[in-house]
């Protein structure tokens, strides 16, 4: 029987990495003014997070990078994972760079955004198609069974991708909510990339270390932010791991509050823009999105949005679990 050394290892050699890394890198930030601007129209308790080293998401970045490359082992999965990690992970840099030390206050174009993740994503598509993976992807629930997209792979993949990347994006808004988050989902893909064999369970170990330490310093009261710079990676993490496993759509289970953040953003607009035009003035579906801001508007402390957050990703992990059944027999 496979053990989980490796992956326990790489968990390790993370953590420490990030460990030592975190206290260099925010006394850096700080002395650079890379601090986080505070939206006015957010929650008031927000505003004494103004100033806050922003862009710690390098720091976890380099703890995973690091770690990963002791248990590459010849695998293009593993380093195809890791390169797009750390292709949103640039996308991030720049467009925190951009807010942060250009005072641009909306960072990259969304025009430049979407081309840059296009690109990362373009190329994860071709790697996926000439290492001969195929386009089927697991059915969740149905004993291992597949479903042959054929030519829909290719929208679908492009769709599963972005919509995970900026769905993580749109969780980190909290103390420790898209890391701690993430942590578990990615627990959730190592304990099944090991079930299946899989050489990126020990990526999986790397990511999860990293975010051991890097939550430290980032649960509440945050001394940094992970920034888009960390966001955005751990988007194009999840992304990546799920689609080289083929099980993307595991992520709508044990990443649905990513999912539930994206709807409630668009729920808000849309229903905003539609009270516009009917009444002449737009009214709110929820008090503030996404919905983990909403939950504060109405009085919910932070800690305990968070620590809400953590619990239904891990029984949605336990879900998932369950839905694995007759994959990797």
């Amino acid at each position: 029987m496979n053990t989980l050394d490796s992956e326990i290892y790489a968990i390790l050699i993370a953590f420490v990495l990030g460990v030592i890394l975190c206290p260099i890198f925010i006394p850096i930030l700080h002395k650079m003014k890379f601090g986080q601007n505070v939206r006015d129209d957010g929650p008031e308790s927000h505003l004494k997070k103004q100033g806050t080293p922003t862009m710690g998401g390098i720091t976890f970045l380099i703890a995973f990078v690091v770690a990963s490359l002791f248990f590459l082992k010849g695998s293009t999965d593993s380093l195809a994972v890791v390169l797009v990690t750390l292709g949103y992970g640039l996308i991030g840099f720049l467009d925190d760079y951009i807010k942060v030390v250009k005072k641009r206050s909306l960072g990259l174009r969304a025009v430049q955004k979407i081309l840059l993740q296009l690109i990362v994503t373009g190329a994860f598509c071709a790697y996926l198609f000439y290492s001969g993976k195929g386009t089927e992807i697991y059915l969740p629930f149905f004993g291992g069974k597949t479903l042959d997209l054929m030519w829909l792979y290719i929208p679908f993949l492009f769709v599963a991708v972005l919509g995970t990347v900026n769905g993580v994006n749109l969780t980190d808004g909290l103390d420790g909510l898209a890391g701690g988050v993430t942590l578990i989902v990615a627990a959730f893909f190592m304990v099944a990339a090991w079930a299946a064999g899989s050489a990126v369970s020990s990526v999986c170990g790397a990511i999860i270390g990293g975010l051991l330490a890097f939550l430290l310093f980032n649960s509440y009261p945050a001394k940094v932010f992970m920034g888009d710079t960390g966001s955005l990676a751990l988007g194009g993490f999840v992304a990546s791991v799920a689609l080289v496993l083929k099980m993307p759509l595991f992520i709508i289970i044990v990443g649905f509050l990513y999912l539930w953040e994206s709807v409630t953003v668009i729920l808000q607009v849309g229903y905003f823009k539609m009270t516009k035009k009917k009444y002449g003035e737009g009214r709110r579906l929820f008090k503030m999105a996404p919905f983990h801001h909403h939950l504060e508007q109405c009085g919910w402390r932070e800690t305990k949005v968070v620590m809400l957050f953590y619990v239904v990703t891990a029984v949605l992990c336990l879900i998932g679990f369950l839905g694995c059944e007759g994959m990797f027999a």
